[in-house]
């Protein structure tokens, strides 16, 4: 049974002005209305109660088909915080420590080079100082990156390796792991932060630390215990999953885009921990309200509040903001005022972020528009659906919260 997202409390009652609250329908509607969207789907919660579902528009356009409360979306790098959740159970039950080198279980990591100067066809590296540890793929601290940045020669070696948006057909996640560690790093482990496959290479320690493909592991640590019923790397029941839209050159009006549109329908060679799964507003509903209550929902606890508290805090280098580290390509959130998690963005300067929300809100989004955050001291969670890919097209979530807290009067 899917997970249903329908409100259930009064706004008034959560603080909310209920007419405030509908500037959020009447805003996105334009985008539908207007061709930039296909559809979408939006929900507010306060105090564990949702008190506004906004949706408009298709989950396949030319099919006809609305979006509808249990429509299945492409959630493209929500998948990462999910993968971060399952590796910190691994750490609670001290079967690794968050300092512990990778390279005891993903023995191709026990030597990594670093890139020092020279071109794609000829750079000069130099090995690591240190190991790449788990704290590292938790933090994007590890030194490994995306072919599709365009911003490094070792982005070109990924590239010229066939991982710019995917990876090689027919590779799992344990060999592609393997290439990558022959790759030279960006960076020597821990000393930046670089947007990487980091947490595909932490879904692959998932992998080894449970002893089971990465689907089974997180089914067994957090869609199971959660009710995720309609969270996986496929579905079975792809009428309910919406289509995959690009923007037009020059009008950005949504095109569907029928390449990567098969990506969710069938199970693929490559499980990713740092992308890849589908899911419903429901069921991310639910992995959201967990990560409020401290690690735990209706009476299943998934990770200890400490550990929920500590992978909420900002873990960069010297306590600076992503800004420092410049904008990954397509990166539609600003970087003011961000630090970064074990697994999430948090937020440490509303002001220097220019945007209406709390310190210590964290979050992240997906490449096709879709994102979340938690803001513990408003007790407030937030979620936006779409598929239209890359998120930078429009700026969605910076609006989505200007709109949210604008309507919070309590």
């Amino acid at each position: 049974m899917a997970t249903e997202v329908k409100v259930d409390i009064d706004p008034a009652e959560a603080g909310f002005d209920g007419e405030r609250l509908q500037r959020i329908d009447r805003h996105f509607a334009r985008y539908v209305d207007d061709g930039l969207l296909p559809g979408y789907l939006a929900v507010v919660s306060r105090h564990g109660r949702i008190v506004h579902v906004a949706s408009h528009g298709s989950r396949d356009v030319e099919a006809g088909a609305p979006v509808e409360p249990d429509t299945i979306w492409r959630i493209f790098s929500m998948t990462k915080p999910i993968t971060s959740v399952a590796a910190m159970t691994f750490v609670e039950e001290g079967q690794i420590d968050l300092t512990d080198p990778i390279s005891r279980w993903l023995p191709e990591f026990a030597a990594p080079r670093v890139y020092v100067k020279g071109s794609a066809l000829a750079p000069v590296t130099e090995p690591a100082t240190e190991p790449i540890r788990l704290w590292h793929l938790l933090t994007h601290t590890s030194g490994l990156t995306y072919g599709f940045h365009h911003a490094h020669p070792v982005d070109a070696i990924y590239r010229a390796a066939g991982y710019e948006w995917d990876e090689p057909k027919g590779l799992d996640l344990a060999a592609v792991s393997r290439a990558w560690a022959e790759f030279p790093l960006v960076f020597q482990p821990g000393s930046e932060w670089n947007y990487s496959v980091a947490s595909d290479v932490l879904g692959r320690l998932v992998e080894v630390l449970g002893g089971k493909p990465l689907d089974e592991v997180l089914a067994e640590r957090v869609f199971g215990p959660l009710g995720m019923t309609d969270t996986g790397f496929w579905t079975t029941d792809t009428d309910r999953l919406a289509a995959l839209y690009l923007p037009e050159p020059g009008t950005k009006r949504a095109v569907r885009n029928d390449a990567f549109g098969q990506v969710g329908t069938a199970r693929p060679d490559f499980l990713g921990g740092g992308g890849g799964l589908v899911s419903t507003a429901g069921d991310y509903h639910r992995f959201t309200q967990m990560l409020l209550r401290g690690g735990e929902l209706d009476g299943v606890r998934v990770l200890g509040p400490r550990t929920v508290e500590l992978m909420t805090s900002n873990h960069l280098p010297g306590h600076v903001d992503l800004e420092a580290y410049g904008r990954p390509l397509f990166a539609e959130m600003p970087f003011d005022g961000f630090g970064f998690g074990l697994g999430f963005s948090v937020l440490e300067d509303p002001v220097k972020a220019k945007t209406l929300s709390s310190a210590g809100e964290y979050a992240w989004g997906g490449a096709a528009s879709t994102a979340f955050w938690v803001d513990p001291d408003e007790d407030l969670t937030v979620a936006f659906y779409t598929q239209l890919l890359p998120s930078s097209t429009h700026p969605i979530r910076q609006q989505l919260r200007q709109l949210v807290y604008q309507a919070l009067v309590d």
